[in-house]
């Protein structure tokens, strides 16, 4: 069984614990989720696409990320979700933290901070070993692809994160 920390408005864990996908959170109550953009020193960015068998943006681009366990922080959560998705590992790689910011949806259970971090190293298309369960596929993009692709409604968060592109 997966357990997320609950934090409070501040972000800061309140030491209760709940159920992945379990959305009983009260308003002023969080989880915490993660995103990791992955440049190359070359201008393109890694990007996956969801699988179709999602319930939520079947088909749609993204970047890596997820929620951080309970008891994980948000730098080892990234670190795990882009490794456990694309098979790299950033641990040494230029960059880091970014901003956050949340997620409120009242009534609904489901409120949450989004860490955004940025990841720039050299990676060959060797190197990468895709979750299969989790993608669809990938795609080294430019801005403008990605652009373009938020433009046409088929990039997660990317109103949320486009400053993480700005490298």
């Amino acid at each position: 069984m997966e357990l997320w920390d609950i934090y409070d408005k501040d972000k800061q864990r309140t030491g209760r614990t709940m159920q992945r996908n379990d959305w009983c959170l009260k308003d002023d109550e969080y989880h915490l989720t993660v995103l990791g953009v992955i440049a190359r020193t070359d201008g393109r960015f890694l990007i996956t696409k969801r699988v179709m068998t999602k319930a939520w943006a079947p088909g749609w681009w993204e970047v890596s990320g997820g929620a951080a366990m309970a008891g994980e922080d948000s730098a080892d959560a990234v670190k795990r979700e882009v490794l456990e998705e694309t098979g790299l590992d950033v641990t040494e790689w230029e960059g880091g933290y970014l901003f956050s910011y949340k997620r409120e949806n009242p009534g609904k259970g489901d409120n949450y901070f989004v860490d955004v971090y940025r990841f720039i190293g050299d990676f060959d298309e060797s190197d990468l070993n895709l979750q299969e369960a989790e993608t669809d596929g990938y795609m080294l993009a430019t801005l403008d692809e990605i652009k373009e692709f938020a433009s046409q409604g088929i990039f997660l968060h990317y109103d949320s994160i486009k400053q993480a592109f700005e490298v």
